[in-house]
């Protein structure tokens, strides 16, 4: 009876509303102790609501894809990494890993749009510097650079089942709260760069970035690793795979173009420790640029 009450004096203000004025109805509703309304107040909170409801069913697609792609190119790094020999299998491992990039990002229905290629030598080791918005960041590097490279993953990815196997022998591995294992991934990543000639991507904010900053605090390995090495720092700037795969967005993606650009290397010839403060706010400012001039 009370339900019925209250759609009667309602009934004037649903004729009234307008079209355009749908939020202000359902929170007459959702007001109303006898006829909660939860849809109304989420509706409230982000006008957006339908978007993120079909970003979220697009990403539950894109993971399905995913693991599916998986277990394609999964039988192609057993096979390189038992057969092809020590030397060669890295550089075979990546072309596996951009090969299934490329297919990722078909299925995706993501473009990509990536600048100033021409910068880097695909002939030369680099200490990469990328920021870091989202999971999209890794697949996105794989197609960005043709260079033979090793990422520097977290321990804790090993432990995931099948994808650990790759990581392992593919990246190098620092377990960040054993002193000792973060002093051997530095020796590994010197050993890739000037013995083996395979670069190395480091992410020198340590994580994803989930503020409102366009970038978060860099940490001093990246950059102390090249002054070391003396090899150049390549800096790739991503400019929206944040709006593509949010970091605080459970399990969302959506279609479109990515966007990043290669800036010119910076030489560490004849830097020393003493120049790493420099190096790392030098990189900073010059991702910060790029952004700012791709905001618009």
């Amino acid at each position: 009876m009370n339900f019925l009450l209250f759609l009667l004096q309602r009934k004037r203000d649903i004729i009234l509303a307008k079209k355009n004025n749908r939020d202000s109805l359902f929170l007459s509703f959702a007001k109303h102790p006898t006829f909660a309304f939860p849809f109304a107040i989420a509706l409230k909170k982000d006008a957006n609501i339908f978007v993120q409801f079909l970003m979220t069913l697009f990403g539950l697609y894109a993971l399905t894809i995913m693991i599916l792609s998986f277990f394609i190119v999964m039988p192609c790094y057993v096979a390189i990494f038992t057969f092809a020999s020590k030397e060669k299998a890295p550089f075979k491992a990546h072309k596996i890993s951009r090969f299934w990039a490329n297919l990722l990002f078909t299925c995706f229905f993501i473009r990509l749009d990536i600048k100033g290629k021409n910068l880097i030598d695909p002939t030369k080791p680099y200490v990469f510097v990328c920021n870091h918005y989202s999971q999209m960041d890794i697949p996105l590097f794989a197609r960005a650079c043709v260079n033979t490279f090793r990422f520097l993953s977290k321990i804790e990815v090993t432990k995931i089942p099948l994808i650990g196997y790759v990581v392992k022998r593919l990246y190098i591995t620092v377990d960040r709260k054993n002193k000792e294992d973060r002093a051997k991934s530095i020796q590994r990543m010197s050993d890739s760069l000037l013995k083996e000639k395979i670069s190395i991507v480091i992410f020198p904010e340590g994580t994803r970035n989930r503020t409102d900053k366009p970038l978060i605090d860099f940490k001093d390995g990246a950059f102390r690793l090249a002054i070391d090495t003396q090899l150049p720092v390549a800096i790739l700037t991503i400019i929206n795979s944040g709006e593509f795969s949010p970091a605080n967005k459970f399990m969302q993606l959506k279609p479109g173009t990515l966007k990043a650009v290669w800036t010119a290397p910076i030489p560490t010839l004849n830097m020393t420790s003493a120049d790493v403060p420099k190096l790392k706010e030098q990189v900073r400012q010059r991702i910060l640029e790029v952004l700012s001039r791709n905001s618009a």
